[in-house]
């Protein structure tokens, strides 16, 4: 299926919001993490997103070069040729953006699909995310408030952080309290006063409750995702809404249980961005590979190796393979398996 339009993509999580389940965002770096990715959401029947961080599009770019929009841009020009291939409906997403990205990642991409909507196109991407946790609230929201007219005006999604998800992602760190990794009613209140609920433009809340980016074992780190409930019943009695009056993302989700995403995903979440554990899912399929097949895949005391095991092609299937199966366990765990508008 065709990537999804915009009503599409807000029909994805109204369904999901609706549902009660939430959608896998994997993190995707090159072409084979791609097709991994749309193998996984295939084989478990389940819509997703597909997202680029500035690093990501650093590499799309080519390592050697400084061209991060048009890396983003080019990945989202791959992903919109290949999806058609596949049964299922997915949607593109940039990741983080720290304010020192905004001038060379987020703003150019947006313009040019500013440009694209002009010319009677869809929006290259089909959500942003602003990433201003590492600045003061007021200077968070006020770019926040700039920003989402614009991606209101493309049919575009705007994903904001109110609070700080702790360790590191792509060369974005935060290190600090423990306090900061824990969103209050009072910080969510100030950024509906200052974007609204809806009326403005949509857009989604990535709310802390003790997360962090990267690697860790179960139980080393303190989650509250109770705390997502808390925050959802004062938001909704403050301004007399109906429950759950926020669409919530879950960020830097490595090592957590099932249980605490089934409360996480229960408390109005409804993206949840995976990296980490794809990655490794990947990178261990090659590494058993490599181990299983060293005499084939190294020239060995002048022997000539196994050309059909040394073909990138041979250990990238097996690659893709490894991470479509972590893609359908997330999917499991949010519950959105099975779950796809293209059905």
């Amino acid at each position: 299926m065709p990537v999804a339009t915009p009503d599409q993509y807000a029909e994805m999580y109204a369904g999901a919001k609706a549902g009660a389940f939430a959608f896998p965002a994997i993190n995707v770096s090159s072409s084979q993490t791609i097709n991994a990715v749309l193998q996984g959401l295939t084989e478990a029947g389940s819509d997703g997103i597909l997202q680029v961080t500035t690093g990501g599009a650093d590499y799309y770019a080519g390592h050697t070069q400084k061209a991060r929009a048009n890396g983003a841009i080019a990945m989202a020009q791959y992903v919109r040729q290949v999806a058609k291939n596949y049964p299922i409906t997915v949607a593109i997403h940039t990741d983080h953006c720290p304010k020192p990205a905004l001038e060379d990642f987020l703003l150019p991409v947006l313009e040019a699909s500013e440009e694209q909507v002009k010319a009677g196109g869809e929006p290259i991407f089909n959500s942003h995310m602003w990433d201003g946790s590492a600045i003061p609230l007021d200077e968070n929201l006020e770019i926040a408030k700039q920003l989402l007219p614009r991606t209101a005006a493309i049919g575009s999604i705007l994903e904001v952080e109110i609070g700080v998800v702790g360790g590191e992602e792509d060369g974005v760190t935060h290190e600090g309290s423990n306090d900061a990794l824990y969103t209050t009613v009072a910080d969510v209140t100030q950024a509906v006063e200052a974007l609204g609920l809806g009326e403005k433009g949509k857009y989604l809340s990535a709310l802390t409750f003790g997360n962090v980016h990267g690697v860790y074992k179960p139980g080393g780190v303190k989650l509250r995702p109770e705390l997502l409930g808390e925050i959802q019943e004062g938001i909704a009695a403050k301004f007399g809404t109906a429950e759950k009056p926020l669409d919530l993302v879950f960020h830097g989700g490595s090592g957590s249980t099932d249980e605490e995403i089934a409360i996480a995903v229960r408390n109005g979440v409804v993206k949840m961005n995976i990296d980490t554990d794809t990655q490794y899912a990947f990178t261990r399929a090659i590494a058993g590979y490599m181990f299983e097949n060293y005499d084939s895949v190294l020239k060995v005391d002048g022997e000539v190796g196994n050309k059909k095991k040394y073909d990138p092609r041979a250990w990238g299937k097996i690659a893709e393979t490894a991470m479509a199966a972590r893609v359908v366990e997330s999917t499991k765990q949010l519950g959105s398996y099975g779950h796809s508008i293209s059905a």
